[in-house]
């Protein structure tokens, strides 16, 4: 599912039309993109969590031609299912 998919979802399933519903769609993307800046964590029960892991600059190869390059320090956002998402999920074993 797309950002467009869950905004015609959100209309289809309300009484928005497709302009609110985007509205609503944009509201909570850009809240979690502003908690994640903040170094914040999401959680949504049931769903799972949003935090930011830290990583260490450290040495690293250019697997191309072997030479040493260095890699600076970073943060990356991460996803971690909650437990009532991965035993649905894994409910039946089936696809």
């Amino acid at each position: 599912m797309n950002k467009s998919e869950l905004i015609e979802e959100l209309a289809n399933r309300t009484e928005l039309n497709l302009k609110a519903s985007e509205i609503v769609v944009s509201l909570i993307i850009d809240n979690m993109k502003k908690a994640l800046l903040n170094e914040e964590r999401i959680e949504l029960r049931g769903f799972g969590s949003f935090h930011i892991e830290y990583y260490k600059a450290y040495t690293g190869r250019n697997p191309k031609t072997g030479e040493s390059i260095q890699v600076k320090e970073k943060r990356l956002p991460f996803f971690k299912v909650g437990k009532d998402l991965k035993e649905r999920i894994n409910k039946d074993g089936t696809k």
